[in-house]
């Protein structure tokens, strides 16, 4: 099936609009000998359309852009006439004035390029008879095929946009095909400026990440130099910016290219029912779920981190997972506590909160503190934060935040999770985080495989779950058969079996405990 993108194709960046000196380059331009006697500062004015006018008072009849041409018929010998005729362009807002010179005037008339130079207003003489409906033909012409671009583009971008809606498709694809058609860097921010989503060739993003708090300065007000927002939000309330990042092509494309965007994210959260908090909960969970895989390394990631208002420089960083929680009451805790920070749920229900610190304060008490009202605020009083030791170097977090996460991972496999601190550290899980950071050691595998190899197979595994809840009650077998809901002589059976299985004598101490410990590798591998 074809896609929509598919079918029109990659639209091309418009070209930049007509400007008074692109004009002036034109062959059958310079067929005229073109001189500009005034206003040679303004020659990159836009150039909107062409008019010919030889009324004195041609200002009446032009609405702005437009670059006239006359002989000055009408105006020879009024010197009066002459310099009303440049003051009436100049209010009209008209592009530049283009005067052939012959009879009415065989040379530069000094009042009018003397009040165009004041007016600022371009004004140009041609010194060899130039046909101006040649040039009016020319220049239309390339009007009317930008007009004709830019409607094109419109089409395809809002049926491009609106295909990928309708498709389900996520927010990254909607804005992956946005800098596809605008060929910059597209980045959407909150009120805040803080940025929730890019799209773009990655090298340009980062580049553009990396000085995004001028950036958004600069976005926030002109459109200059290819800096393009439009406002996201809808029944009276903004609540984001998309912006166009150095987009190459006129401002006019640009802006109606960014309006399509804002009008396809809208669309997207209305269908989707997508607040705009959703969308920072994804920026994060993008950004940290990166930091944990290490796909990506640290140093790359730092203009995102900042770019998403989290504090970078000079900071302590504090890794923290948590179990059985969801981003928004922690991000709220976060907010409440005015503790900086990022929050992103993880794989397997546990949620990653990293914290940034000033150096001075103290790293230790204010993650004690945050578990603290994390319990009191959820009422659930097993409520377990892991955590690693802080970090003063960012590209350190990554190794922080696979440690609490593994912390984590081992308190939600121990019984024990309710004599535990409320802030856990790897030191509070002893072996079993031990245990769980080596799990994918393959000589840790071999040996779990070799202790257990009698048990692992589908008529073992009864007997590896008492084998289990035996060691797990340090060998306590009355608490081991109320348990399982067996008889002591059953159990002793059952226990007699596994020893059998396994060539092992479960009250030796020792093959005792190297059995708890290939138990251990093995319920965290397969975790």
């Amino acid at each position: 099936m074809t896609t929509t993108s598919e079918y029109w194709g990659p639209v091309e960046p418009l070209e930049p609009a007509l400007s008074v000196r692109q004009v002036l380059s034109l062959e059958r331009v310079l067929a005229g000998e073109p001189e500009v006697v005034a206003g040679a500062a303004q020659l990159d004015r836009p150039v909107r359309w062409v008019h010919v006018a030889e009324a004195p008072d041609v200002g009446v009849m032009l609405s702005g852009g437009e670059m006239v041409l006359t002989t000055g018929v009408l105006l020879a010998g009024d010197e009066g006439k002459q310099g009303e005729y440049i003051q009436s362009l100049y209010r009209a807002e008209a592009a530049a004035v283009v005067l052939g010179l012959g009879r009415a005037f065989p040379a530069p008339p000094d009042v009018m390029r003397r009040a165009a130079e004041r007016c600022g207003l371009p004004m140009v003489v041609l010194h060899r008879p130039f046909p101006f409906a040649e040039l009016t033909e020319e220049v239309q012409s390339r009007l009317v095929r930008r007009k004709f671009a830019a409607v094109s583009l419109s089409e395809a971008v809002r049926t491009a946009l609106t295909g990928l809606i309708t498709a389900g498709a996520p927010l990254q694809r909607l804005l992956d095909e946005v800098a596809q058609h605008s060929g910059c860097p597209v980045v959407v921010t909150n009120l805040a400026h803080r940025v929730l989503a890019t799209a773009g060739e990655r090298s340009a993003v980062d580049d553009v990440l990396r000085d995004w708090e001028r950036i958004a300065r600069q976005a926030g007000g002109s459109e200059g130099d290819g800096w393009i927002r439009a406002e996201l939000g809808g029944r009276g309330e903004r609540w984001g910016q998309i912006v166009l990042c150095g987009y190459r092509g006129d401002t006019a494309g640009g802006r109606l290219l960014a309006d399509r965007a804002a009008e396809a994210l809208v669309l997207h959260r209305m269908l989707g029912g997508t607040a705009a908090h959703t969308w920072e909960e994804q920026s994060a969970q993008g950004l940290l779920t990166d930091l944990v895989s290490g796909v990506v390394p640290a140093r790359q990631l730092l203009p995102r981190a900042r770019a998403a208002g989290l504090p970078v420089n000079r900071r302590t960083f504090v890794p923290l997972v948590v179990r059985d929680a969801t981003p928004a009451p922690l991000d709220r805790m976060l907010r409440l506590l005015g503790l900086p920070g990022l929050v992103a749920e993880l794989a397997d229900g546990a949620t990653a909160v990293l914290l940034s610190l000033a150096r001075d304060q103290d790293a230790e008490a204010l993650a004690a503190h945050f578990a603290a009202r994390l319990r009191t605020e959820s009422g659930e009083s097993r409520t377990v934060v892991a955590a690693a030791d802080p970090r003063t170097a960012w590209d350190d977090v990554p190794a922080g935040l696979r440690e609490a996460q593994h912390v984590a991972d081992a308190v939600a496999d121990s019984s024990a999770a309710l004599h535990l601190p409320a802030v856990v550290r790897l030191r509070d899980v002893h072996l079993r985080g031990l245990i769980r950071l080596l799990r994918d050691d393959p000589h840790v595998q071999s040996f779990a495989e070799r202790e257990l190899d009698g048990l692992l197979c589908a008529a073992g595994e009864d007997l590896l779950a008492v084998l289990r809840t035996y060691l797990a009650t340090g060998r306590n077998k009355s608490r081991t058969a109320q348990l399982h809901h067996v008889s002591r002589p059953a159990l002793y059976r059952r226990l007699e079996a596994i020893e059998s299985r396994l060539g092992v004598d479960l009250d030796d101490f020792e093959q005792a405990a190297s059995v708890h410990i290939a138990l251990l590798a093995h319920d965290a591998q397969q975790g």
